[in-house]
């Protein structure tokens, strides 16, 4: 009997990444097949997100939920994953004496040894070790019937930023060579990819070794890319200001390929705060990112991170990120008030501001945003949008949902056969973070 695999995922797209990278390594090592319900799995995985402190403490409670089918079936694995497990490591086990295997994301390739190990020696079994790229060498072939696909193009974060904990858990960037993911990409789009997405943490930061030892940087990767006929769109996520070169902003200028939305994290708009973060950049250096991008790419939609209620922040401080809001006019934003991670210099930061002031600040932050992206969602009204068709949709199983060039996703009618290839939306409405549209050419 097949035996069943069930992964839940916290956290960001590299998360999403790792997790399909198990399953594939599971089913290539030992036949294993997805399952939707831990309830009748042979193994459960759970790949954690350390970034935001109640997601930690989900992990430990989505454990405790799962404790009951161990106690009833002790040959079930339960293992951890991700960021938490590489930042806990043992102290999981001391916590949860019930999971079996502990793994960082720099060694879920190793996920058939370790359950092999956990099986035959009785003991759990911990590795959050960080051996650089040796993941993507142990990887199997992707498999995919998707029409879009994410590509990992390196691990890891060298910014050490104050508040964030990814260099701790997932080390410091490297990057994969040229050549491989190059491969890769050619092996998606054999199966009818056309729109791929890079990963990184700071994924324009890649400094890639090429076959003669040479490096490619980001902006000529994504030229071999889009010199690629088969690929038909190229994002990428997440981008560092710092790193966003001339190179990589002309492309918007001769890359049609390159989409019209970019993510770039901006944090805060006040210069003070921003130096205490240790982001390397001041708020008139990413407008003057932002002017030369625009400069490139006119109708290019930006959005942004934001962290609200960093120690210290001042009202004064709050009003520089709003005006930095309006000056850059951003389409859509992930915005957390500040939560301090073990481990990090911010989390020694005193920290004076009442918890009433951050959630207030927070709302008006995201009302303002939600203005901006309205009138941007207006403004498309009318247009015709090619989108890549991604599946049902979530609001009516009958129609399909599609995302545009810009980043939108859009809801209409269409056949279930148009899934995975790109068509053209009239838009025709609004709503709530979602466009609705009508396809413009019979397909």
């Amino acid at each position: 009997m097949t035996s069943k695999l069930y992964i839940k995922t916290y956290g960001c797209q590299m998360n999403e990444y790792d997790s399909d990278k198990m399953a594939d390594v599971l089913r290539a090592c030992e036949g294993m097949e997805p399952t939707t319900t831990p309830d009748n799995a042979d193994v459960i995985l759970f790949n954690t997100c350390s970034v935001r402190e109640k997601a930690q403490e989900k992990v430990f409670s989505d454990l405790g939920r799962v404790r009951e089918l161990k106690l009833a079936n002790p040959n079930l694995i339960i293992g951890v994953g991700g960021c938490v497990a590489s930042q806990e490591g043992d102290a999981i086990v001391k916590r949860a004496p019930y999971v079996d295997i502990v793994f960082g994301p720099q060694t879920l390739h190793r996920l058939p040894q370790l359950i092999a190990a956990r099986r035959t020696s009785g003991r759990s079994q911990v590795d959050v070790s960080f051996p650089e790229i040796e993941k993507f060498d142990h990887l199997p072939a992707p498999q995919t019937t998707a029409g879009t696909a994410f590509v990992a193009i390196m691990e890891g974060c060298s910014k050490y930023c104050t508040f964030c904990v990814v260099p701790y858990t997932r080390g410091d960037e490297v990057s994969r060579p040229f050549a491989d993911v190059m491969r890769e990409i050619e092996m998606l789009t054999a199966q009818g990819v056309g729109e791929i997405t890079l990963l990184g943490q700071n994924v324009n930061a890649y400094r890639g070794e090429l076959e003669d030892g040479d490096i490619a940087d980001f902006a000529f990767l994504i030229q071999a890319i889009a010199a690629l006929p088969a690929v038909q769109r190229i994002r990428y996520t997440t981008s560092h200001p710092k790193e966003m070169t001339q190179r990589l902003i002309d492309l918007y200028a001769t890359t049609p390929k390159l989409v019209s939305h970019l993510h770039l994290p901006v944090q805060c708009g006040s210069d003070r705060v921003l130096a205490a973060m240790k982001r390397g950049y001041t708020a008139l250096e990413y407008k003057s990112v932002i002017r030369r991008l625009r400069a490139a790419r006119s109708d290019i939609s930006i959005s942004s991170d934001f962290i609200i209620g960093f120690p210290g922040e001042t009202d004064a401080d709050f009003e520089a990120t709003m005006k930095l809001i309006d000056d850059v006019g951003f389409d859509a934003s992930f915005s957390f008030i500040y939560s301090p991670r073990p481990g990090t210099p911010a989390a020694d930061m005193p920290d004076e501001v009442p918890h009433e002031t951050k959630q207030a600040r927070l709302q008006r932050l995201q009302v303002r945003i939600g203005e901006l992206e309205a009138t941007i969602s207006a403004s498309m009204v009318g247009s015709v949008q090619r989108v890549v068709v991604e599946g049902l949709s979530k609001k009516n199983e009958q129609e399909l949902a599609g995302r545009t060039d810009n980043n939108r996703v859009v809801n209409f009618v269409g056949s279930p056969g148009m899934i995975g290839r790109f068509v053209d939306v009239r838009i025709t409405q609004v709503w709530a973070h979602t466009l609705r549209g009508e396809l413009a050419t019979q397909t």
